[in-house]
This record gives structure tokens, sequence and C-alpha cells, in this order.
């Protein structure tokens, strides 16, 4: 064993139940589940904004130990189970809610705000959601992995890169292996986000050892389906929280969880748009925490001062206008989607993918530069963390955002896309 191998911490987490209690237990949910009288699955009565709320703030308060201590959120995922939170985009048929995603993007904003590890926890969980929703087809064991996640309020994890692949999310390394009625799959994943909490992990597999790359199947495992041995540690600047370690995956479910479709459509159909969107949602929550304490300081200022403003006022402008800018960039993209969304031509079309991929960049971008703007107005009042001012925090994990899926090689991919784009005619287009 090396020194640095010595130096990792090998965690392998195994399950007790034996696969015939599974079966019966993922039985039972479905009994449960589809022999429910009508209105049985009526969502709660507080609204899904007011339940946000309550989860935000104990996000909130937990937010400084969950970074201080890079841990997962625990205090706020028990509050989002409790609040029924993670089966809200699953059709009430199937026990959830049916929300939309605009309505799933205000939970990520509001818990942005809070917790950024917590925003984008929440987001990642509903990106994997919208693709088993989405392309479950008449999966009868898809249906009973989405019954089950809403009856026990299961959280899901995503597994897309591994090895040499990096953040290719688009080619893997690892082959589906398909024995009987079982599938089996193991990868080194050079990241799986909380991993260690999530109650499941849908990951993207080589259809067969035979088959390139890109030719992609998706795969929902459940606890009891998989171990995990962590391979790298988690020790970052930002987004603490997350716990995005690397591990080495081992999976064995039934056949039926590998999903119908290739996950080259679920990809651009559904991943990309909900991945941009959610996430963008989460880092709008940040910059408006940011902002919001930047317009707090330069009032508190000018309130001791006698009405002077203090040096670094001129910039809450560009702070709240860049801050206008990322809501709205956000704002057209859910639009625009939740316009076309079962139009698979649109989806499949160089226009919107060219759109869509863009949003995650500017996105972004936007997000770090008021974030930025709000720590030039707070001054060193914001760059201290021991102020109640500090943007240290926001600044730390705001700078993950273009690095997630780094922008640097969505606009080099996009180059061969953009020579085909077409460019509007008119202002109004």
């Amino acid at each position: 064993m090396t020194q640095v191998q010595s130096g990792v911490i090998a965690y392998v987490y195994t399950s007790n139940i034996r696969h015939k209690e599974r079966k019966q237990r993922i039985e039972f949910v479905n009994t449960i589940a589809v022999n429910a009288p009508v209105g049985a699955h009526k969502p709660p009565e507080e609204s899904l904004d007011s339940r946000a709320k309550a989860v935000a703030a104990i996000a909130a308060r937990h937010a400084a130990e969950v970074d201080a201590q890079s841990r997962f959120p625990q205090e706020a995922f028990e509050a989002a189970k409790t609040q029924r939170l993670l089966g809200v985009l699953v059709p009430g048929a199937l026990g959830g809610e049916g929300a939309s995603i605009a309505r799933v993007a205000d939970v990520c904003f509001r818990l942005g705000q809070a917790c950024a590890s917590t925003g984008m926890i929440y987001a990642m969980h509903q990106v994997k959601v919208a693709c088993l929703v989405r392309h479950r087809h008449d999966s009868a064991s898809i249906d009973g992995v989405l019954r089950r996640l809403c009856a026990e309020q299961l959280l899901l994890a995503s597994s897309t890169t591994e090895g040499q692949a990096g953040g290719n999310v688009r080619s893997s390394e690892a082959a589906a292996v398909y024995e009987n009625d079982r599938v089996t799959l193991e990868r080194q994943a050079t990241c799986i986000s909380y991993g260690a909490a999530a109650d499941g992990i849908v990951t993207t597999a080589r259809r067969s050892a035979d088959a390139p790359g890109s030719d992609q199947v998706l795969i929902a495992f459940l606890k009891e389906d998989y171990t995990l041995t962590q391979i790298q540690t988690w020790d970052t600047l930002g987004m603490r929280g997350t716990c995005s370690i690397g591990y080495v995956l081992r999976g064995n479910a039934p056949k039926g969880q590998v999903m119908p479709e290739p996950y080259e459509s679920i990809h651009r159909r559904t991943m990309v748009p909900f991945a941009h969107i959610l996430w963008g949602s989460v880092w709008a929550g940040v910059a408006t925490a940011a902002v919001a304490k930047a317009q707090a300081f330069v009032r508190a200022a000018a309130r001791k001062s006698g009405g002077q403003m203090p040096p670094g006022a001129t910039q809450l402008g560009k702070a709240m206008y860049t801050l206008r800018t990322l809501r709205a960039t956000l704002r057209d993209a859910m639009r625009r989607y939740e316009s076309v969304m079962d139009d698979t031509k649109v989806l499949d079309s160089i226009d919107f993918q060219s759109q869509i991929t863009l949003v995650k960049v500017e996105a972004s971008e936007l997000a770090v530069a008021a974030v930025l703007a709000a720590l030039r107005v707070c001054g060193l009042s914001g760059y201290r963390s021991d102020t109640e001012f500090s943007l240290e925090r926001h600044v730390r994990d705001i700078l993950s955002s273009p690095l997630m899926i780094n922008n640097d090689r969505i606009l080099s991919s996009f180059t061969s896309t953009a020579m085909m784009a077409p460019i509007a005619g008119v202002l109004s287009e």
C-alpha cells in the first residue's frame, strides 16, 4: 500500500437486507401505493413554499457547522423528509405531488440562500428524480422505485463521472453486466456527492462490454443494491457539505431498474435542462443572500454616519443589476423548457441544446459576479469571517459554480454546435 493509499480511509457500506426481504418490502410499498384510496396521495395541506421555508430555517441554523466540519447537512435533510420535499416531482399517482420544474427551482433557490450545500444536494437529487419520472415509460420496476421514494422519502445521489473520463458525463468506462434477471456494475466513481448519506444512487454505465463509451444506460440502485468503498476524500474551498467523495461503486440490482431509454436521450431532454436550471437556482440563492447582506451593510453604515454612504456603496447597484440578470436568465430558461419539454424534436434541436447548455455558463458567471460585487460593497466587513456581514462562505461556495462541469469544457464542446446554430434575424425573436 502506498503512502497516498494509506491516507485514504476505506468505508464499505453494506446492507443486511436479504434479497427476499427486499422483494417483500418493495411489494408491500407498491401494494399500499396501488391500492390506496383516491385522494390518499394528496399533497400536505401546507404549501410547498411554506414547507421549503421551514427546511431553509433549519439549514441556515446549521450552515456554518456543515461548512466548518465538511459534513453532510443531516438536520436539513431530516427536516426535508419530514416536510416530504423529496418526492414533489413524482406524479400523484405514484405518491408524489407532480410539481413543476419552476416550483422545484423555487425550493432550490430558497435552500441556496440558507445553505449552499443543502440547496445543491436537493437540486442534484431532483435532477435524478426527473430523469426517472420523465423516462420510465411503462417500467413497473422504476414505478416501484418512485413509489418507494415517495413513501420513504428516499434521497438519491448521482454517479456520472468515473476514471479517466473525469467530467465527461457522456462517456462511461464500466459496463453493465446482465445475468438472468439481474444487472451488476463495478465502476471507479471519481465523485459521488453525499454518497454515504444517500438512500440510492442513479448511475450511468456502458450498455455492455462491447459497446462504445458513449452508448450508455442509466441504472437506479437502491441502498441494498450496492456497496461503496471510499477512494478519495473531500477537503475543498467551498460546497464542503456536499461531501463529493470518490468511491468504488459495486451494484447488483433487478434488471428492471435499468432505464428503458438510452441515456443519450435522457441526457439531452432531461438531465441537462434540469441540472442547469436547478443548479442555477441554487447559485441564484447564494447570490441573493450575499446581495441582501450587502444591502443591509449599506443601510447600517448610512444610519451610523448620518446618511453618508460607505465607499463600496457604488457597487450595490451593480450587484443588484447582476442579480436581476441572473434571475431573468433562469426564468427565461424555465419558461422555454416548460413550453417544449414534451416536444422531443425541439429538445433535440441544435437551437435548444445551444441555449440550455449556455444557461449553466451564464448562470454561474453571473452568480460569481453578483457575490463578488456584494463583497466589494461590504469591504473588510464582508471579507472578515467574524462579522455579521461576513461573505466568506458565500464567496467560497459560489466559486465552485464555474468549475462544476467546468465552463471551459462546456464552451469548448459548444464551438462546433455554435457554428451550426441559427442566428435570429430580428430583435424580438
